[in-house]
């Protein structure tokens, strides 16, 4: 059973024919429990707005195993474009990210950030960040 992108409680089942003349189908259905090591709400980040304008989205990070969780930035391709604040909400255990677009010009962009982690179940997490920043209409 593959259980990645999932987490929390989950149920598959299966319908499996038999040559058995009293039970032709039978219904097995499996539950779990799936506990990721780091939860994200998204990998996606967008800002988008108004040229001249500075937009902000947070993204949350929670530790998901038993043991505290580290994080350290390791490579960020939007600086000119995009700040960034990493904070560490609950020691080890909840982080925050404030990404804040630096006002400027209509334009789009993409690039990310990446964060090395202490846990060798997920080593690196890759924020992927878009923004796009249109021209204000007059009037």
């Amino acid at each position: 059973m593959r259980t990645k992108g999932y987490k929390g409680a989950k149920q598959w089942g299966a319908i499996v024919y038999t040559n058995d003349p009293r039970w032709k189908e039978v219904i097995l259905t499996v539950k779990a429990f799936v506990k990721v090591p780091i939860s994200l709400p998204s990998r996606y980040v967008y800002l988008y707005g108004v040229e001249n304008q500075s937009i902000t989205e947070v993204l949350g990070i929670r530790a998901g195993l038993d043991k505290p969780l580290a994080l350290t930035p390791s490579e960020f391709n939007l600086e000119g474009k995009v700040t960034y604040t990493l904070e560490e909400i609950k020691k080890g255990r909840r982080f925050q990210i404030r990404f804040t677009s630096i006002p400027g010009p209509p334009q789009t962009y993409h690039g990310f950030l990446k964060l090395k982690t202490n846990y060798p179940e997920r080593p690196l997490i890759i924020i992927w960040i878009r923004g796009r920043f249109v021209k204000m209409k007059e009037g």
